[in-house]
């Protein structure tokens, strides 16, 4: 098994989107990567822990490669926009891909500079290991499952 966490605005819909993928084992949402130790939701929406909202996806790279939950990724996000996605604004919506094998960042990379090609403007997605991932509140996780019709940035159909 393999380890990824993306940042991509609000965390129900990344969440909730990766879920969909043949060989996404488990998924948690969660914060990652601030300087605040086990934050909760409310310091996290104030936009001043540094931590980013993301989620922790396990995968099972016999069945899914990480170059596809990268173009998943990619196809998702406007990794242009800087500290926003969709209609969320603020450092904690800022999109980020943070790795836990330092193997997967040539892989990564390479994505990135693919994924360029397609914007005059420049990506500004985070690209950093994973310092820190604090898993949300029990509320958070599968909140589209609980939550039918939900707030969701992210067009899960797609």
């Amino acid at each position: 098994m393999k380890e990824i966490v993306f940042a991509g605005g609000c965390f129900w819909g990344v969440e909730a989107y990766f879920n969909q993928i043949d060989g996404v084992i488990e998924t948690k949402a969660g914060y990652a990567n601030g300087e605040l130790k086990d934050p909760t939701y409310d310091e996290v929406k104030k936009g001043n822990t540094g931590h980013a909202e993301a989620v922790y996806i396990k995968y099972d790279e016999g069945k899914v490669t990480l170059d596809y939950l990268l173009e998943k990724f990619w196809f998702v996000v406007d990794p242009t926009l800087l500290n926003q996605q969709g209609p969320d604004v603020g450092h904690q919506y800022r999109t980020g891909i943070y790795y836990i094998d330092i193997n997967d960042l040539d892989v990564i990379q390479a994505s990135k500079e693919n994924e360029q090609k397609k914007y005059d403007k420049p990506i500004v997605t985070e690209i950093q290991p994973v310092e820190m991932f604090y898993d949300a509140e029990e509320y958070h996780q599968k909140y589209l499952d609980k939550n039918p019709g939900g707030y969701c940035h992210i067009d899960l159909s797609k």
